[in-house]
């Protein structure tokens, strides 16, 4: 596939040059793949609680009681390791690199799951969904800058979304094994799932930009000769990343967690934070954590797990139409249609369930929920979902990137603990339809936050968003100013 490449040279006179074709190489991809393998994983690991909850709580299946206090931990634990990983992952990709970063999360994975699958008491099962969801922090960080440093700007709307979509083939995945397998056998899938990932990483190379900041500029040159293809010119980026490096450099070194409150960092901070905050409260990792519980309580004519499936399968298909519209409608477009769905189904599942509670009868409204829930998922996988992680890449400062990066991962993990472990608290005390009209109003609060404040990225070079965000921007070439992508869960 061909496409073009943009070639700013920043020169002082003007001569009429030629963009040089790039090509979006087989290498390229492969890197793409093997880290969205690890997204798999987190969907999958992340999906877990929901079918794996109901057969555990079975004392004619569990051989030790799991009490609902022990089952919301079992749920909410993940996320709060997710909060450690995600600060845990900064300085990780700063000092082992990206790769070896997301390479050390492979084993744990496996080792997780296993210690769910043999666990003879609760505090077993509570290690092993700690040590998941600890690299699943690390990992919600480290593969989106990874795939940020390897793959060219032209796909990086594309190849950026590719880890979204396989992290919802786990999701689904672990919902339609889910149907078949108890807790124990489910996680014995979980702990094959990363073998494939782990191989298929050792075939990739580190980023070139790490290697650059490390000062081993052969080894940059080998990476990027990897990614771009042998017949490529590699000279012109590495020279580009070089030049970065060495303005970076002379700036000396500073606190980074200082430079983040400054006012043109924390611009960029504050936006990206705030759609962190709008996707955890939409109220989606409840709906995922819970599925087959709400539908149970809902009422619904339609087998649970069935339902389940049904979202998984919509979660995937949008997150596909996602990927192929970001870079055509743009995000905030994305963001506006997402905001709206979310709102509505929000709103009219909460009307359900307050009438199912008060009256009127709506018993013959079974099909309602996973209705709601269809066009919900729908919504929050086109919008929501992908493009706070996405955008977290593209507004950040290079300057601050990891250390920015580290926050927002785990402010997002510290909202997804929030949801998750007060969601069944929040139904017991306002009522599921309370807890629905809530989320619904923390979406229509979030869509005049978009309306307001973040800006519009596409087919915007990053040297343009970064000029835009901080009101000035280091001449470097486009192709050097590559940041970290994004993914969801």
């Amino acid at each position: 596939m061909k496409i073009l490449m943009r070639a700013d040279t920043h020169v002082s006179f003007s001569v009429p040059v030629e963009e040089p074709k790039a090509i979006c190489t087989f290498s390229q991809v492969l890197a793409a793949l093997s880290v969205s393998l690890g997204s798999l994983v987190v969907g999958f690991v992340s999906a877990y609680t929901s079918p794996a909850l109901v057969s555990m709580v079975d004392r004619n299946i569990t051989s030790f009681e799991v009490t609902p206090q022990a089952a919301s931990w079992v749920g909410g634990i993940m996320p709060l390791a997710g909060l450690a990983g995600g600060i845990a992952g900064g300085p990780f990709i700063e000092y082992l690199g990206r790769r070896n970063t997301i390479l050390a999360t492979a084993v744990p994975f496996i080792v997780s799951s296993l210690l769910i699958a043999c666990a003879v008491n609760v505090a077993m099962v509570l290690a092993g969904r700690f040590l998941a969801g600890f690299c699943v922090g690390i990992a919600s960080l480290s593969l989106p800058v990874y795939l940020g440093e390897t793959v060219q700007p032209e796909v990086r709307g594309t190849l950026g979304l590719l880890p979204t979509a396989f992290g919802n083939i786990g999701i689904l995945l672990c919902f339609v094994a889910g149907t078949y397998m108890d807790w124990s056998m489910l996680a014995f899938l979980g702990a094959a799932l990363p073998v494939p990932f782990l191989v298929l990483m050792f075939l990739i190379p580190e980023t070139p930009r790490w290697f650059v900041s490390r000062g081993r500029e052969e080894r940059a040159r080998k990476a990027l000769s990897w990614l771009r293809g042998k017949e490529a010119d590699v000279e012109p980026e590495l020279k580009g990343l070089m030049r970065s490096q060495a303005d970076a450099d002379r700036q000396g070194t500073q606190n980074t967690m200082l430079e983040l409150l400054k006012r043109s960092n924390f611009k960029p901070l504050s936006i990206s934070l705030g759609l962190m905050f709008f996707q955890q409260l939409s109220g989606i990792n409840a709906v995922i954590f819970y599925t087959v519980s709400i539908f149970k309580d809902a009422g619904s004519t339609i087998d649970g797990n069935v339902c389940t499936i049904i979202v998984g399968v919509v979660n995937f298909l949008a997150t596909f139409i996602a990927t192929l519209l970001i870079d055509r409608a743009g995000r905030k477009i994305l963001l506006y249609v997402s905001n709206i769905a979310m709102i509505i189904t929000l709103f009219v599942l909460g009307g359900f369930f307050y009438c199912k509670a008060h009256g009127p009868d709506v018993s013959h409204l079974g099909w309602l929920p996973l209705s709601c829930f269809v066009i919900y998922i729908l919504g929050f996988s086109l919008g929501f979902g992908p493009i706070p992680w996405l955008m977290m890449g593209e507004i950040l400062p290079a300057k601050i990137r990891g250390s920015a990066a580290s926050v927002a991962t785990a402010f997002n993990w510290t909202c997804t603990f929030v949801v998750t472990k007060t969601f069944q608290d929040m139904i017991d005390v306002m009522g599921a339809h309370g807890a629905f009209w809530l989320f619904g109003a923390i979406c229509f609060i979030g869509l005049f936050f978009v309306i307001l404040y973040v800006p519009e990225t596409q087919g915007k070079t990053l040297e343009d968003i970064e000029r835009k965000m901080m009101g000035r921007v280091r001449r470097m070439s486009s192709v050097a100013n590559i940041k970290p992508l994004s993914f969801n869960m």
